[in-house]
């Protein structure tokens, strides 16, 4: 499955907006969503083939997005990719656990980023 449509979860604009520069100029589609919530719906609605998921966020933080989607029957088969600032080995296995593809730790090299979405399959 080739990724074309990414969506981006993050209460941060200027993280947002990084991703979307980065991503929009190699030729992904890219919806943004601000919270656990919003991205659970927009899982729902817009039918990403990829999710970006912050997991510091106000309200449901990202590793309960992560859990509520690849658990749902109507979206568990889109991977998520978790991208934060928590480092810890411990985050690393919990946000596995929640059903991530993978986990990136900010600050963000495009370059890495882009070998793990054509890594997804």
């Amino acid at each position: 499955m080739a990724v074309k449509k990414i969506l981006i979860v993050d209460d941060s604009p200027t993280d947002r907006q990084f991703f979307m520069e980065t991503l929009s100029k190699h030729g992904f589609q890219c919806v943004t969503a601000e919270s656990g919530d919003e991205a659970i719906a927009k899982s729902k609605t817009e039918k990403p083939d990829l999710i970006l998921m912050d997991v510091v966020m106000p309200g449901t933080n990202g590793f309960q997005a992560t859990r509520a989607i690849t658990r749902d029957e109507a979206t568990k088969h889109i991977p998520v990719i978790v991208v934060t600032s928590k480092n810890q080995e411990t985050d690393r296995v919990w946000g596995m656990r929640q059903g991530a593809k993978d986990y990136l730790v900010k600050p963000i090299d495009a370059k890495e980023l882009l070998a793990k979405i054509a890594a997804i399959k």
